[in-house]
């Protein structure tokens, strides 16, 4: 039983959380607290062109002493951001994130972000499927 990036997604359309490049971090960092969220898509004419995590903001604003009110986003994002398709297999969202470090996916759809996903997504759905799984064996077993 596979799992797809579009059934996590669902039908409805997606709120993509964004900043623009030339933004400062204060501003990427209030808006991520605002919305209870762990990174933002950097757009940039309704592109793609980064992404911007906690992770980035400690390691390469925090821990380099450098102003958050002062820094743009653009100096700090990630550039080469890595993505998935609706089409993806869940398990395979799961192993890209492992190998590369990272904890969220945005979703591209015929060259626009339809959404994102995050670890925890991945791993909620994955824990689903098995239970799943284990549950119709449990019943088989039974009779």
């Amino acid at each position: 039983m596979s799992t797809y990036v579009r059934h996590l997604l669902g039908p409805e359309p997606h709120i993509i959380h964004s900043i623009a490049p030339d933004n400062t971090v204060y501003e990427a960092i209030s808006l991520m607290a605002t919305h209870e969220i762990g990174a933002l898509l950097v757009m940039s004419g309704g592109q793609l062109v980064g992404i911007l995590s906690e992770r980035d903001y400690t390691r390469k604003v925090i821990l380099m002493d450098r102003s958050s009110k002062t820094t743009k986003v653009s100096e700090i994002m990630s550039r080469n951001v890595i993505h998935v398709t609706p089409d993806a297999d869940i398990n395979e969202c799961l192993n890209l994130m492992s190998v590369n470090n990272i904890r969220h996916l945005p979703v591209m759809s015929e060259g626009r972000v339809v959404g994102v996903i995050s670890i925890m997504n991945v791993i909620r759905s994955i824990i689903t499927d098995k239970e799943f799984i284990i549950e119709q064996l449990e019943n088989y077993i039974a009779g």
